[in-house]
């Protein structure tokens, strides 16, 4: 298990300033923190119309204490640039997921991918409908991981007992429309689980990331 981290940008006339004054000291963060391991993903969220809005950053540390190190030294947060915080106990499913960007890769200067934050619903039926798909759902998205249209996802868990309350995924859809196609079809959609679903478009930085769980 580890951690998301869902973190929003200030909408102030400095808050591209301060993002861009603090951009090298995150760059070095999240290449030591993707080195050793306990950065599975760490992605920009923009906005429709392309401006920076936020961070997806998924954490591969044991407790709560990796993930408040991991703030303690983050740039974003200690320098202003992130305003608004969200952390959830979160556990990347394991499939056999294509290796993600490394050192060298050309940053493509659009949007490639979609991230998907997915909320189940909060209904005392909501774990029983998650539960009676999840296979289906599982069986869905394994291949899409080896093609490479899902490049990470994984649940959401409850602070209290680990139980299963959303989603995050991050696909390769360069537009929501296309995202929300690909979303369509997905039975924790067609299975009424996920009730509150926002899309962010992002692309990766080339980063000396570890194979993700379940990679070859």
């Amino acid at each position: 298990m580890g951690y998301a981290i869902i973190a929003w940008d200030g909408e102030d006339e400095g808050a591209l300033e301060r993002r861009m004054a603090a951009r090298d000291r995150h760059m070095a963060v999240i290449t030591e923190w993707a080195a050793d391991g306990r950065l599975a993903l760490g992605v920009p969220l923009f906005t429709p119309d392309w401006k920076a809005a936020g961070s997806l950053m998924l954490l591969e540390v044991p407790d709560r204490a990796g993930l408040d190190a991991y703030l303690a030294a983050e740039p974003f947060a200690e320098g202003g640039v992130w305003k608004r915080v969200e952390t959830h106990p979160f556990r990347i499913a394991p499939l056999p997921y294509r290796p993600l960007p490394r050192p060298g890769t050309p940053v493509a200067s659009a949007r490639t991918h979609t991230v998907i934050i997915a909320r189940d619903g909060a209904d005392e039926g909501a774990e029983a409908r998650r539960l009676a798909v999840r296979q289906a759902h599982m069986e869905r998205v394994s291949p899409m991981a080896a093609a490479g249209t899902l490049a990470v996802g994984g649940a959401i868990l409850d602070e209290a007992g680990g139980r299963m309350v959303g989603s995050i995924a991050v696909t390769a859809h360069a537009d929501d429309a296309a995202a929300r196609a690909w979303m369509a079809e997905d039975p924790y959609v067609t299975g009424g689980v996920w009730r509150d679903i926002s899309l962010h478009g992002t692309r990766f930085a080339p980063l000396p990331y570890r194979p993700l769980p379940g990679s070859a």
